[in-house]
């Protein structure tokens, strides 16, 4: 497994993620402690070192699952959670106002049994709050040493920029990753966030890699889905099954074929190859992860990545809120 540096910060990660909102109990696609303990132990195994949660998974049992498998190994890896997101149902449970990341930091260092989360990410931009309270907030838990790095998610490339250059003229700690949405199904990031991240030293960790499933090859076109995914996600019908994302999947197929590998190992080189640092995997089986770090080694010539690329079209904006 090759590491690489987190965008500027000096800490190193695997090239592939192990995102873990797969853990937790509050979808019938989701797995418990039992399963995920052999998934976890599998990806340590294969070297990867870079693990990603949130506080709103199965309302914090996800950062339970990770803290429990993951706490003979702290020093070893380099543990990413999120802030944000609603969490309970008072005014002042969601968002990104001091009061919040406060409370939450405390609870996730918690159910994770650690004493800082090394990459702090806020989930999603939040409209209400100032960002200056915001990023003072994040700056004083790096100071106090709770959090290590702070990070970003899915948001418009103008409020991105914004979050950068008030983070500089209030001498504030730097955002260092964006944590969006990108894969060969949606790729309307390139036209802005991803330039800006490379302008800026930001690293790219894709949520969605494989475009929640989509790019497994396992739905075909003019065929209604039986899997329970399809049933209980009400993102994944409303975001692809396109004619056009059809169009793309079958050129995914194609490519595997030819190279003797599986569409999500094309999907996934096909993201290292155009810069990303580590797409985040979901994985509910071992194989998952095995199938995920083996497309670490797949090369894609550039008439590959051409005949890839080909077949997108241009879709709505998707998974900033």
């Amino acid at each position: 497994m090759e590491h690489v540096k987190l965008g500027s910060a000096g800490v190193k990660v695997s090239r592939i993620c192990l995102g873990t909102m797969s853990f937790g109990n509050s979808e019938e696609w989701m797995v418990e402690i039992d399963k995920a303990r052999p998934i976890v132990r599998r990806a340590l195994d294969l070297g990867i070192n870079f693990f990603d949660t949130a506080d709103t998974y199965s309302q914090g049992r996800s950062e339970e699952i990770v803290g429990e498998l993951l706490k003979d190994h702290r020093d070893d890896v380099v543990l990413a959670s999120k802030v944000r997101l609603k969490t309970g149902e008072g005014p002042n449970n969601q968002g990104l106002s001091r009061h919040h990341i406060l409370a939450q930091v405390r609870k996730s260092l918690k159910r994770l049994q650690t004493d800082r989360i090394d990459l702090y990410q806020i989930h999603r931009f939040d409209y209400e709050t100032p960002i200056e309270e915001t990023l003072l907030t994040l700056n004083d838990l790096v100071r106090q040493g709770n959090v290590e790095y702070i990070g970003a998610s899915s948001m418009y490339a103008w409020q991105f920029a914004k979050l950068l250059y008030t983070s500089d003229l209030l001498h504030a700690v730097r955002i260092v990753s964006m944590q969006n949405h990108y894969n060969l199904c949606y790729r309307e990031e390139e036209r802005e966030m991803i330039p800006l991240c490379k302008d800026q030293g930001v690293a790219l960790l894709p949520w969605s890699p494989l475009a929640r499933g989509f790019l497994t090859g396992r739905y075909k076109r003019g065929k209604t889905p039986d899997t329970v995914r399809y049933k209980t996600d009400k993102y994944f019908a409303e975001r692809f099954f396109r004619s056009e994302d059809f169009d793309v999947l079958e050129r995914v197929e194609e490519v595997a074929k030819e190279k003797d590998v599986t569409p999500s190992q094309i999907a996934l080189a096909w993201l290292l190859h155009r810069g990303v640092t580590a797409p985040i995997i979901g994985a509910t089986r071992r194989e998952h992860i095995e199938e995920a770090v083996e497309s670490t080694q797949l090369q894609l010539t550039v008439d590959d990545v051409k005949r890839l690329e080909e077949p997108y079209r241009p879709h709505p904006i998707l998974g900033h809120t």
